[in-house]
């Protein structure tokens, strides 16, 4: 049996090869049609907007959402992240930035940007940060090619001026709050008169030292400074705790002083009043007076003395009245005192 041959295709002629011109024009007009309506709706994230251009001039600004536009590049929509905080670095950068501004990436360019020199004619590195964020998308897009690179520039002038206008005493220590608001007011001037539609939400300074090759000699400065410093204030407690002290101790003997002068005076003046009026009595009286101010006296003087012994004078004999003295213990026993008698 005869094997079986498979059939024979038809042999290519001009009417086979003729293309049907419709149906070409047909998958055209579904291909462009298909492409138009993918390209006629865009979609802005949640912390954007589109700005909308028609032939390149400005037509509209679109908010976050999904939109229509002309298509075939008759409307061109570009997004500008308004809601977003960017930051600028200067003299560092941070690995992982999404933002190509955000530092330089030439070595060479970004050490030169950090060095400075201050007022005093002195060299000083010093980084910095700039946040800022987008507030006029239209101005943004439109006013400048490189917004954020002119906007590096701006930066790195302001800082300069700033840094130029101080000392390096002002910039290593107590001016470093005072440069980032200057700075910072400055920038924003200069960015709100160029109509950036940018606005500068703040300038932080970060590492500020001196250069390398004299790092450690002024380290040696500050040190120094220090603890003269640390003397002054030292010296300073010191003084404001002995002086009011010694105020203090001046006033209390001031007080003291003028205490016993009244005194004496008060006491000067009574004993010239006391004997006044003595005075007048003796005149008196001179006996009485005279024989009063005896018993006065001997009032007072009397009980001071140890050992005595009172008789009248017609007693006849002394002796027997001396064993009327007690005797007193060896220990409690007073300084013998001659006995007298008073007549």
């Amino acid at each position: 049996m005869a094997a079986s041959r498979p059939p024979s295709l038809p042999f290519p002629n001009a009417d086979n090869l003729k293309i049907n011109p419709g149906r070409i024009l047909l998958g055209v007009l579904a291909l462009l049609i298909g492409i138009g309506v993918l390209s006629s709706f865009y979609q802005i994230p949640a912390n954007s907007v589109g700005v909308v251009q028609r032939f390149g001039k400005y037509l509209d600004t679109t908010q976050p959402g999904l939109n229509f536009k002309l298509p075939f590049g008759i409307d061109q929509v570009t997004q500008v992240e308004i809601r977003r905080q960017l930051k600028l670095e200067f003299g560092y950068g941070t690995r992982g930035a999404s933002n190509e501004f955000q530092f330089n990436k030439d070595f060479s360019e970004m050490e030169k940007e950090k060095n400075m020199v201050t007022g005093d004619l002195n060299a000083a590195v010093v980084e910095w940060v700039v946040q800022f964020k987008i507030d006029e998308a239209r101005n943004f897009v439109f006013n400048f090619i490189e917004p954020q690179s002119t906007l590096r520039d701006l930066s790195e002038a302001v800082m300069r001026e700033v840094v130029g206008d101080r000392s390096i005493d002002e910039v290593l220590t107590v001016g470093r709050q005072e440069i980032e608001v200057k700075a910072l007011e400055r920038l924003q001037t200069i960015v709100s008169s160029l109509a950036m539609g940018i606005q500068i939400d703040q300038i932080q300074l970060g590492n500020v030292n001196p250069p390398a090759e004299v790092k450690d000699s002024f380290d040696e400065v500050n040190r120094a400074q220090q603890q003269k410093e640390s003397s002054i204030n030292q010296a300073n407690g010191e003084y404001n705790r002995v002086i009011p002290e010694a105020r203090g101790k001046a006033e209390q003997s001031i007080s003291q002083a003028e205490g016993y002068a009244t005194q004496r005076v008060n006491q000067a003046e009574g004993d010239a009043t006391r004997f006044t009026a003595l005075l007048a009595e003796y005149q008196k009286a001179p006996e009485v007076t005279k024989k009063r101010i005896y018993l006065e006296t001997l009032g007072e003087v009397l009980p001071s003395i140890p050992g005595k012994v009172i008789i009248d004078d017609r007693v006849p004999q002394f002796l027997p009245l001396m064993n009327l003295q007690q005797k007193l213990p060896a220990a409690a026993a007073p300084t013998p005192v001659p006995s007298r008698s008073i007549r």
